[in-house]
């Protein structure tokens, strides 16, 4: 039986501190936009009088950005199949007005209203995902295709207008937050049971991956980094609880926020679906000689693109509580800047769910941190577009480090 040799020395600081730098230098990718998520919320934070984290405005970025989050999931899984979406934006403003119409013209129940919204993005996905795979047409034709399309079928739905007076359930899904129960406290209780949750089930998939890799005979973390990572998660999530506890407690969003990466997360890690969307990705040709069923693969993830498009649609017509012809526009664009940032590599194969999510929050953080210090909306695209450019930039850099590396 192997020993675990960690166990038999306790690293000095110095050493200690050599642990972790190698371990940043080994998993680059992984933890370099949490890094620099971090490092944008210290500045602002130092920058704004300590206005960014203050609790309504930490609630504020979640729910400002939820839809951009939401789309920035989907399209991660798009890009590592070695595809591109262009349609979501259009997708999302269509099926935001096919729920305001469903609810204001036929006075449909909401819940009703926002399942039928969610079949129809299913159906458009699969709709586009057919040309792609089955046709073989180029997956940048037929969305690019599908953006004009629906941007157009949005106005004709609407004739033009906006419309207004949403069900009050139906705003809840952006607006809304978990309710107070519990005795009376300086904090919201159930978000303080909530984070609790979710700070003991990461820490005891940490120590399970661990033993996992006992187990194989892999070489896992050192004892003293394994502790050191699983303080600052702990840290981590207990500083975001105490946070959302302070204001108004959880908002709707980031429940659904929440259940879609746990979701995805685990389908793309642990399932034979998510196993041949990254292979696909990193290597079509092989990945078809091996067997994969490239063309449902690729209808899957278009089918579900779809249908996080018309979530993505329903979230912010929720949070404006209006249905306009302008919903939607130039969202494709935040949501793959948002997965490029988080990680995803332009040749496809590699990114994580969570990374889409990080890659979302940065541009949201970077959003809000620059309206708060009144900086200009054109220097506000102009810094944009140059961190997209630097996380690409990485991107490229972190590869041929990891080629040089092997040769």
């Amino acid at each position: 039986m192997p020993q675990d040799t960690t166990h038999q020395t306790t690293p000095t600081p110095t050493g200690l501190a050599h642990l972790v730098l190698t371990s940043l230098r080994t998993n680059m990718r992984q933890y370099g936009m949490i890094i620099a998520l971090l490092a944008l919320l210290t500045t602002f934070q130092i920058w704004t009088g300590g206005d960014v984290l203050l609790p309504r405005n930490v609630s504020n970025i979640i729910n400002q950005n939820g839809y951009i989050l939401i789309l920035a999931i989907g399209m991660m899984i798009v890009i590592i199949n070695g595809h591109i979406d262009l349609s979501v934006g259009s997708i999302a403003g269509f099926s935001g007005a096919a729920a305001a119409v469903m609810m204001l013209e036929h006075n449909m129940p909401w819940p009703l209203a926002l399942t039928l919204a969610l079949a129809i993005g299913a159906a458009i996905g699969a709709w586009q995902g057919f040309w792609i795979a089955y046709i073989g047409l180029p997956s940048f034709i037929v969305t690019l295709a599908g953006m004009l399309l629906f941007r157009g079928a949005t106005r004709i739905l609407l004739e033009g207008r906006t419309w207004s007076g949403l069900p009050q359930g139906f705003q809840d899904i952006n607006q809304g937050f978990l309710p107070e129960t519990g005795p009376h406290t300086n904090y919201h209780n159930l978000t303080l049971l909530l984070g609790a949750a979710v700070c003991a089930t990461v820490l005891w998939q940490e120590w399970r991956k661990r033993t996992q890799q006992q187990q194989y005979d892999l070489t896992p973390l050192p004892k003293s980094l394994f502790l050191l990572k699983c303080t600052a998660i702990t840290t981590a999530i207990i500083a975001f609880t105490l946070t959302l506890a302070s204001y108004r407690g959880t908002p709707v969003v980031l429940l659904i926020l929440g259940v879609l990466l746990v979701l995805l997360s685990f389908t793309m890690r642990n399932t034979i679906l998510g196993r041949h969307i990254y292979a696909l990705g990193g290597n079509r040709a092989a990945a078809q000689l091996s067997g994969v069923k490239h063309k449902r693969v690729t209808m899957a993830v278009f089918i579900n693109m779809g249908t996080l498009a018309a979530l993505a649609g329903c979230v912010f017509t929720a949070r404006t509580g209006t249905a306009t012809t302008g919903a939607g526009n130039l969202f494709e664009l935040e949501a793959i800047a948002a997965a490029f940032i988080g990680g995803a590599s332009m040749t496809g194969g590699v990114g994580t769910v969570l990374g889409a999510v990080i890659g979302g929050l940065v541009l949201g953080v970077l959003d809000n941190g620059m309206q708060l210090l009144k900086i200009g909306e054109d220097w506000q695209q102009v810094i944009k577009g140059l961190v997209l450019l630097l996380a690409v930039a990485f991107d490229i850099w972190n590869k041929r480090r990891g080629l040089t590396t092997t040769t």
